[in-house]
């Protein structure tokens, strides 16, 4: 009898329960009964405490929220409040006045948007963020360049920018689904594009595993030169994603003025939202540009930032590496040392061009602007001589940019800095050393973090160094390392060596 009772039991569960699944079933169809999913996606988003990275959306709909959602954040820099004037100032150009224009002047004398931005113009268009004129040696069509960004801001998980490329293709005229496919579908774009998007993933994500086949394959499709544009836009977006996400710029409302209209089913209060629909070919997809965590995927919308770089090479196994870039022959062509001195002209100081230099000449405008953004953070005043050669080393160990040690291990050598300081730098720098000073042990933190991955430095790290070091000090930080990153792939891609 009681087994009778608790069949009929388990028989009225699963009814009630399969009726229920139809009802949610029948209301999902009945919503995207025009192919599309809902637009209000807050439940896809998983919140971080401040001693954690942000998670990284794994799908269309959580990444979309994550966008949205972004124009709440709290900047990391504290500034000094607004007078009168500034607050009039920044309703007529938030761009120039606004935190991050502001942030810029007060801690870096600096009014310009970052030099490692040259490279992401074309030949005839002027920049929006630069007087200077068009770059002629520039070829490559901006819309495909936007795309790389897309993939290089996707793959680091700085959503700000992932936002304003969003805006900018859909502003070039590409589709909600071609742009989804950027994520998960890379065999709708031919195959000039697919080698070029690869490039852009593995020079972000991986920079220590690039190789010689990388480049071949892209020489397949593409001149030396535009090459060498696309590593020097790619590694530029890359150091913008880290000055964003290092200095937590909130989300633009609207769009970064690249045009993007708000949907008329959104609950957004802003003019411009992120939350347009997503077709349901691709609402299942999980990104194959962000790095996810596989395993630890939250309801397949969400995952813990990972940041997976191997150990750093030690001992013998260090010095053969720096050894072996004596032996390398560059992958892309370099400038003669007169061109380059008429490229770079004062931006030389009187000395003897380095490879880097004559990498850099073969584009007159975006080559010496970048030059020159690298010279620009060895005036920072709170960055002395020695953190900055400290600074270069552990921001080339992270990247494996081997051409850039050996740069940094000789500037170490000239700064003095003991060889038990540079094994400390080399170790877990969250823990004390009596080789480090804390305020530098802590902006080296900032440093280390933001090369490994621009989501992996936290909320938590950056408040430290600012109580220790000042906001002005970490500001100058970010902005070092942001060139530095920059300065790794491009030399790195190239094969540069002494």
């Amino acid at each position: 009898m009681k087994t009778t009772q608790n069949r009929n039991r388990l028989r009225v569960a699963i009814t009630v329960s399969f009726t229920m699944i139809l009802g949610e079933l029948a209301s999902d169809l009945a919503f995207s009964q025009d192919n599309t999913t809902p637009t209000n996606n807050a439940s896809l988003v998983m919140k971080n405490l401040p001693n954690q990275p942000r998670y990284t959306p794994a799908t269309r709909d959580a990444m979309k929220q994550y966008l949205e959602d972004l124009k709440q954040r709290t900047p990391r820099i504290p500034l000094p409040q607004q007078s009168e004037d500034e607050k009039k100032l920044e309703l007529e150009d938030p761009r120039t006045y606004g935190y991050e224009g502001r942030l810029r002047r007060i801690y870096l004398m600096d009014t310009t948007t970052g030099s490692y931005s040259g490279f992401s113009g074309s030949s005839g268009a002027r920049s929006s963020a630069t007087s200077l004129p068009p770059d002629p040696a520039l070829t490559l069509d901006y819309a495909f360049k936007v795309r790389l960004f897309w993939i290089a801001a996707r793959a680091n998980n700085c959503q700000y920018c992932l936002g304003h490329q969003e805006s900018k293709l859909l502003a070039a005229g590409m589709s909600e689904d071609a742009i989804a496919a950027l994520d998960s579908d890379w065999g709708a774009f031919d195959v000039k594009e697919q080698v070029a998007f690869a490039l852009a993933k593995r020079l972000t994500n991986e920079p220590h595993l690039l190789t010689s086949a990388d480049i071949d394959a892209c020489k397949e499709h593409f001149s030396d030169l535009q090459i060498l544009e696309m590593i020097g836009s790619i590694a530029g977006n890359n150091a913008i994603n880290r000055w964003k996400e290092g200095t937590g710029v909130p989300q633009s409302t609207n769009g970064g003025n690249f045009g993007r209209s708000k949907p008329a089913d959104s609950t957004s209060s802003e003019e411009h939202s992120y939350l347009t629909p997503t077709s349901m070919k691709f609402v299942e997809r999980v990104s194959t540009v962000a790095v996810l965590d596989t395993e630890n995927l939250s309801l397949r919308t969400n995952s813990p930032t990972a940041c997976n770089r191997p150990p750093l090479e030690m001992g013998e196994e260090l010095a053969k590496r720096l050894a072996q870039v004596d032996a390398r022959k560059p992958r892309l062509p370099l400038a003669s040392d007169a061109v380059t001195r008429d490229v770079l002209g004062t931006s030389l100081k009187g000395s003897r061009p380095m490879q880097w230099h004559r990498l850099l000449a073969n584009f007159p405008v975006a080559g010496k602007r970048f030059v020159d953004g690298i010279e620009f953070t060895r005036s920072h005043d709170e960055l002395s001589i020695p953190l900055q050669a400290m600074l270069d080393w552990v921001v080339a160990r992270q990247d494996r940019a081997w051409y850039a040690i050996r740069l940094a291990d000789e500037d170490i050598e000239k700064a003095k800095v003991s060889k038990s300081t540079v094994q400390a730098l080399d170790g877990d720098l969250s823990q004390s050393s009596a080789h480090l000073a804390e305020r530098d042990r802590l902006l080296l933190i900032v440093a280390k973090n933001l090369a490994a991955s621009p989501i992996v430095l936290t909320d938590a790290q950056v408040d430290d160094a600012i109580r220790v070091a000042g906001p002005r000090a970490v500001t100058q930080v970010i902005n070092y390392t942001t060139f530095r990153a920059a300065f790794d792939r491009i030399t790195e891609a190239a094969g540069l060596s002494n």
